[in-house]
């Protein structure tokens, strides 16, 4: 075991934006969680994302189906590293997004802006 792995345990699954962005094109069913707050979403988001901000995870963890992945999305992926984690010792298949909301909109793929329909 290296020392990244003694610090903070195995690395959570993960994909990048290109591999979100194909995976939402093919499959409507796509759960994407965004676990910033709720300014920044307004700012720009995936369209469909479902807001749960990372505080609220633990009260909220029922919204999310346990049937299908779960993509979990940030600014910059650290708090959607988070996510995953936790999401995973709960017993859900998650993904961490690496880069997060930044590499998205640096790869120039959509986002909507305003509060979730």
């Amino acid at each position: 075991m290296n020392l990244l792995s003694s610090l903070f345990g195995p690395p959570s699954p993960s994909l990048s934006v290109l591999e979100l962005s194909e995976k939402l094109k093919s499959n409507k069913q796509t759960v994407v969680i965004d676990v910033r707050q709720p300014e920044e979403y307004r700012e720009g988001h995936i369209a469909g994302s479902m807001l749960i901000p990372l505080g609220e995870l633990n009260k909220r963890i029922n919204e999310l189906p346990k049937d299908r992945e779960i993509f979990c999305i940030c600014a910059s992926g650290s708090r959607s590293h988070s996510a995953t984690k936790y999401l995973i010792s709960s017993g859900y298949n998650a993904f961490d997004v690496k880069g997060g909301m930044y590499m998205w909109q640096n790869a120039k793929l959509p986002i909507k802006k305003g509060t979730a329909a």
